[in-house]
């Protein structure tokens, strides 16, 4: 690995996230073409049926691929799905050198291209760039080797950790920089997660508002008694599909309320009298979402944390003190009895946002 290669594949890299989630469920992939130095061509995958990197960026450097060298941030993948296997256009070109940052690492694929490019001649070098390319597509890799959804907890709370006053009031807690950037994680994922209480107290939309516009993801209410309003202003937004996560203690008369108003309902086993989110997210999974944000309430996340399903924690810190024993806490649920059994996060990032501190991180215990 030389200096250029690192170069070179940061470039990919940048590509790659281009792409800017609209691939999902397919990863963001990136492409550069290089001759004796220079770059020639560069290639995205822009979104999931569309061309994907390599061939996008082999198409635009032509015949000056002839003998030049590739960089890929996914290896070429071998199969027919909605576009042809890339791996034929890699080897056509005449390409002497590719340099892939990672496998891919589907069951189906995971080295295939890697050995039909070597098959065919080309030297191949794998694992430039291969951390941040495995970052870049967090949720692809979680989804495609478990079949459940990446999970993101998000939270806005008070430097004390409260997510509302006693009386429940909570608009605002955080700055409008920090509101923004949640608009930006709500575009970045397949699904938001909220609870009951969350749309009895707070009636939110909970679509994605960015100049511009963004991706409209599923919002997905967990609902275990069916509580909530069937005239609910998340029902009512045009972006986006709605699915009530519900359990067998929902009265009947409830849930036909819903079907009759044509509101997706599924009922779901309950663990402690509340809607399974194992289950929930297997069935998430399956439907083809391969990220969920999960906004809260605070029990939604302490059901998150018990269960062992958070992959991710984004957390805005306002610089304010609420205070009181009856303000609820960013994160229920049961917790552990020892202290060495919390969780605590790896690959800590803190930023500025406005007024405010963004942390994220990993959790691990």
């Amino acid at each position: 690995m030389t200096a250029a290669d690192q170069r070179f594949m940061a470039l990919a890299l940048e590509a790659a996230a281009s792409a800017d989630y609209w691939t999902s469920p397919n990863p963001m992939v990136g492409a550069v073409v290089v001759r004796d130095g220079q770059v020639i061509a560069t290639g995205y995958h822009a979104r999931a049926g569309e061309p994907h990197a390599e061939v996008v960026a082999l198409q635009a450097a032509g015949e000056a691929a002839r003998g030049a060298d590739l960089y890929l941030t996914l290896e070429p993948c071998t199969r027919t799905g909605r576009t042809p296997p890339c791996v034929e256009a890699v080897t056509a070109s005449g390409i002497r050198r590719c340099v892939v940052a990672m496998q891919d690492p589907n069951p189906d694929e995971n080295g295939r291209g890697i050995a039909a490019l070597r098959a065919a001649g080309i030297t191949v070098e794998v694992g430039v760039g291969d951390a941040e390319a495995r970052r870049l597509n967090e949720f692809y890799v979680k989804h495609i080797t478990t079949g459940l959804p990446f999970v993101t907890a998000k939270f806005a709370s008070s430097l004390d950790g409260r997510i509302a006053t006693s009386s429940g009031d909570s608009r605002w807690i955080t700055s409008d920089e920090a509101r923004l950037r949640v608009q930006r994680l709500r575009h970045a994922h397949d699904a938001i997660l909220v609870g009951a209480n969350t749309v009895i107290r707070d009636d939110p939309n909970l679509t994605t508002r960015l100049p511009g516009g963004g991706r409209s993801p599923l919002r997905v209410v967990i609902d275990s008694r069916l509580r909530i309003p069937v005239e609910a202003r998340i029902f009512r937004q045009e972006s986006g599909s709605v699915l009530v996560a519900t359990s067998d203690r929902a009265r009947a008369d409830r849930a036909r309320q819903f079907e009759e108003r044509g509101i997706q309902l599924e009922v779901f086993p309950a663990t402690e009298g509340r809607v399974s989110l194992d289950h929930l997210f297997r069935r998430l999974g399956r439907q083809g979402v391969i990220s969920v944000l999960v906004e809260g309430g605070g029990s939604v996340h302490g059901s998150a944390f018990d269960a062992g399903l958070v992959d991710k924690v984004v957390a805005f810190i306002a610089p304010r003190i609420i205070g009181g024993v009856e303000s609820p806490a960013a994160v229920g649920g049961h917790g552990p009895d020892r202290l060495t059994d919390s969780w605590t996060l790896r690959d800590v990032e803190v930023a500025r946002v406005g007024p405010d501190l963004m942390v994220t991180g990993y959790p691990v215990r």
